[in-house]
């Protein structure tokens, strides 16, 4: 694996761990959550530079169905990135405080929770849709190339992916990407590691959906452009 591949790997790994970290609010504390999102926020103009050349390919090309998929995905995804920076400097404490811009605070924290739950899950199953590219990462860095095809890390999947749904509607998240309501409610005496669980399996869930999405549709394309021609600009993952 050469050294950008690694880099995106390194990158792409962080800004899915701070993401789960930013979803337990004030579980981690007001000052701790504004310090996360700032790394999330910064962690994204690197894996924009990094995956330059989809960028830079957007206008060139045939659209398929997949391509169709992947580019309004990853639209809705940075909309909801610039929501959640556009947001997060107006109900700031911390780190924008000395802006002094509380004027629109319930405009800012409606949107922050339209942006945060919604890019929750469209980055989920981002993730997912590009998990092939993810793994043949992983696999450059393996000595040894796998033996066959186990069934348990699909029954895996298909495992995470059911207790998904469960802890989608216990943790209401419907409620709040819906605006049903306009508070997040949290249990202060839960610890964090059920939470994070509970928040992990969500996201296994919306990109197990992810992958099974795009996968018929791999399979139609065959060979990917990347390895049709590998001068081209590659896909975003």
């Amino acid at each position: 694996m050469g050294s950008k591949a690694k880099m995106k790997l390194v990158t792409d790994l962080l800004m899915t761990v701070l993401l789960l970290l930013l979803m337990a609010f004030d579980l981690v504390g007001r000052a701790a959550h504004e310090w996360i999102g700032m790394g999330l926020f910064a962690l994204f103009i690197p894996h924009h530079i990094l995956n330059g050349g989809w960028s830079r390919a957007m206008f060139r090309g045939k659209y398929t169905p997949l391509r169709v998929i992947q580019t309004a995905l990853a639209g809705a995804v940075f909309l909801c990135m610039i929501g959640m920076m556009v947001s997060a400097v107006i109900i700031s404490d911390e780190v924008f405080a000395f802006l002094n811009i509380r004027g629109r605070l319930r405009v800012g924290r409606t949107l922050h929770m339209l942006s945060a739950y919604w890019g929750f899950v469209l980055m989920s199953l981002h993730l997912g849709i590009h998990w092939n590219g993810i793994l043949r990462r992983l696999r450059k860095l393996r000595k040894k190339p796998p033996r066959g095809r186990s069934v348990v890390p699909r029954v895996s999947a298909a495992a995470v992916a059911l207790y998904g749904v469960l802890a989608f509607v216990r943790r209401e998240l419907p409620l709040y990407m819906t605006l049903r309501s306009h508070f997040v409610f949290f249990d202060y005496e839960e610890p964090l590691v059920f939470f994070f669980l509970d928040y992990l399996s969500i996201m296994g869930l919306f990109a197990w959906a992810g992958y099974h999405l795009v996968k018929p549709l791999q399979k139609q394309g065959g060979k990917n452009d990347e390895e049709k021609n590998p001068r081209r600009p590659a896909r975003m993952e």
